[in-house]
């Protein structure tokens, strides 16, 4: 018998209406089985966003996103493309809003650090998820803004990174230690798996800031979580974290994206980063449980974000402690040099006198 070219899957659209979405080539492995996970179809992708579309889109609604995409499937040796001319990898990064988009998609207009501009898809229906799993999105990247204010970040984002030597009952540790941080600047925050090792939390704050700023509150929260486990870094160069819960502060610059709540992760067994209660979290042991076969059952059992847009804070706390010592850290790569950042060189390479007190080159004869 034939394979089947398309399928559809019906979701809830709005006033109550349905929507169909058109799903090619259903029966496209995109995760190969593992010894713990069966093989994965782009239908089942599809489906599985489906199952989580209402409480995926009360995260990404009216959020500009990233596509992280993999048209192929994630296959042993397939690697993500390392910058816009990677021609020859399998899995791509999409910032701009595609062409053939269907209607109702809507579009939002973002900066990037260079200064240029491009319109980004903004989730507005569960069907536009579909829509992008039907175009080989396994990732979806959210900015941490809404629109219309896509300048000012209304998410602090604490990614707690493990690094050699650790691993993720050490990012649980970490993250139950940023959540006593929290509650003394009285703050709620809000924790879910990364889908491989690591841990988020998410803290719901006023738009009123500036990403510069919420980068600043985030470098502060790390160095207080230094202060509380000597098994935190805040270390740009992976030379200098050692073993270590590395706290990736540029995760809040402009145009840095983390995985949404929900998410599955390019990553074998089809993991999902996954929202938890705090209980939840200090309870687990293997984050790669969480996958495109069990995280359905829990989103029956009630959302544990489903509060989060309840309370945006201050980061006024956080930024007073940043004014306490504002010594400036390094911005990724892709952002321009900024004032008073270090020396873009590793600490290993660095010859003090070919650098002057602003961190630029000097030029020498």
């Amino acid at each position: 018998m034939a394979k089947p070219t398309a399928a559809e899957v019906t979701v809830p659209g709005p006033d109550g209406a349905e929507r169909a979405v058109r799903v090619s080539s259903p029966d496209r492995v995109i995760y190969p089985a593992t010894d713990a996970t069966p093989e994965v179809t782009k239908l089942m992708v599809a489906e599985y966003v489906a199952a989580v579309g209402e409480p995926m889109l009360r995260v990404l609604r009216d959020r500009p996103t990233t596509l992280e995409r993999w048209p192929g499937g994630v296959h042993p040796g397939m690697r993500l493309a390392q910058g816009p001319f990677d021609k020859e990898a399998d899995g791509f990064y999409q910032k701009r809003i595609m062409k053939g988009a269907p209607d109702y998609a809507r579009r939002a207009k973002i900066t990037f650090p260079s200064g240029r501009t491009a319109d980004e898809l903004c989730p507005s229906e569960i069907a536009v998820l579909v829509w992008c799993a039907q175009m080989g999105t396994i990732v979806f990247h959210p900015w941490p803004v809404r629109v219309p204010e896509v300048d000012r970040p209304d998410e602090l984002r604490i990614d707690l990174d493990p690094q050699p030597g650790t691993g993720f009952s050490d990012a649980v540790r970490v993250a139950g230690i940023a959540r006593e941080l929290l509650a003394d600047l009285e703050m709620t925050g809000y924790c879910k798996t990364s889908g491989n090792r690591g841990v988020h939390v998410y803290v719901r704050i006023e738009p009123r800031w500036e990403f510069l700023d919420a980068r600043h509150a985030a470098i502060a929260f790390g160095r207080e979580l230094e202060k509380r486990d000597d098994g935190v870094t805040t270390a740009w160069w992976k030379e200098e974290r050692g073993s270590r819960i590395f706290v990736d502060y540029n995760q809040n610059c402009r145009d840095r994206t983390i995985a949404a709540a929900w998410s599955l992760r390019a990553v074998a067994g089809a993991p999902v980063s996954t929202p938890l209660t705090w209980e939840q979290l200090a309870e687990l042991r293997d984050p790669h449980a969480l996958n495109l076969f069990s995280v359905p059952d829990r989103v029956a059992d009630g959302d544990p974000w489903a509060g989060i847009d309840d309370v945006a804070h201050s980061i006024q706390p956080l930024l007073d402690l940043w004014d306490q010592h504002p010594v400036e850290l390094n911005f990724p790569p892709d952002h321009p040099k900024m004032p008073g950042e270090p020396p873009r060189v590793q600490p290993s390479r660095k010859v003090a006198g070919h650098w002057d007190a602003d961190g630029n080159p000097v030029p020498h004869s």
